[in-house]
């Protein structure tokens, strides 16, 4: 199972209209915010949902039963916005504690909200009980290859927007994000990892040289909690020789902090952790290093802004 960058184009092709072509924010000569949180429901997920739901409706696999996924939120939400705007009802699980403004969302989207587990895996689990009974189509939050084929036309659009980068910084949790970003872009850029000290999934599987379960917690575990990377992110990293920095949870508060005081930018943790990398210290980039740093989600309440 693997993902190509013919994939991704098609993925391109496929839901052009459906998804904003987000912004790009020059902070400076060299560095550009890629400002994702723009997307429909406030990540970059829309994509991948709108290229798993369009491509299944080509091969006649979307029916009336709709669609199912598991998420820490942000997933379910762009499944539940595609379901709704393709006209089938979605069924979304997620964790008991999963922030309150991504399941007030959710509902009103029309999604069916059930909320099981404290972790993304067990809301996973759930759900591929409920998508074998019902028989709808399972939305995976990162591991499918119309996923990851879907979130990496963000990589096209870099090439297409800016003249020249060298370095793309993306936030890792289960890893669909960074799968399709390394294999639109992997061979034109360094593709750099950023993950929570205290949700090390890559890090750890990059360690191990294989997959492996991590223990997840922290700020940022709603959107960044995944236990085990992605098989094909696992592909995908290791193909495009991707590294992975980690960041602790006083540099992503920071990060966040200061992407709302200086540019207005209320971001969620996960989101703030590509930032973080910079201002912390944990990726330091070469004298005249041009790096994107992948502004990934909004789904956030702003009066915990600092």
């Amino acid at each position: 199972m693997t993902v190509t960058r013919d994939d991704v184009q098609r993925a391109a092709t496929r839901i052009a209209g459906r998804v904003r072509r987000t912004p790009v924010l020059q902070v400076s000569p060299t560095l550009t915010l890629k400002l994702e949180l723009l997307q429909h429901v406030g990540s970059f997920k829309p994509r991948g949902a709108f290229n798993r739901l369009l491509s299944a409706k080509e091969q006649g696999l979307l029916t009336g039963q709709g669609v199912v996924a598991a998420s820490g939120g942000n997933a379910g939400l762009a499944a539940a916005y595609a379901a709704r705007e393709l006209g089938v009802p979605a069924r979304i699980f997620v964790p008991v504690n999963a922030p309150a403004p991504k399941v007030a969302r959710l509902r009103t989207l029309e999604a069916d909200v059930v909320q099981v587990g404290n972790e993304y895996a067990e809301a996973y689990e759930a759900a591929a009980v409920a998508c074998e009974e019902s028989g709808a189509l399972l939305v995976h939050a990162f591991d499918q290859p119309e996923v990851v084929a879907g979130q990496g036309t963000i990589g096209l659009e870099l090439l297409e927007d800016l003249d020249n980068f060298d370095t793309v910084l993306v936030a890792v949790g289960g890893g669909g994000l960074i799968a399709g970003i390394a294999t639109a872009i992997g061979d034109r850029a360094r593709v750099v990892a950023v993950e929570p000290e205290l949700a090390p999934t890559l890090a750890r599987t990059l360690a191990a040289g294989e997959r492996v379960d991590v223990q997840v917690g922290g700020l940022a575990a709603d959107s960044l909690g995944a236990r085990r990377l992605g098989e094909l992110a696992f592909e995908a990293v290791k193909a495009n020789s991707v590294q992975s920095v980690l960041v602790d949870e006083d540099a992503i508060v920071a990060a966040r902090n200061e992407l709302w005081h200086e540019y207005h930018l209320a971001v969620e943790h996960g989101a703030a952790v590509s930032y973080a990398a910079l201002l912390s210290g944990a990726y330091q980039p070469a004298d005249g290093e041009r790096v994107v740093a992948i502004i990934c989600g909004a789904n956030t309440d702003p009066s915990t802004l600092g």
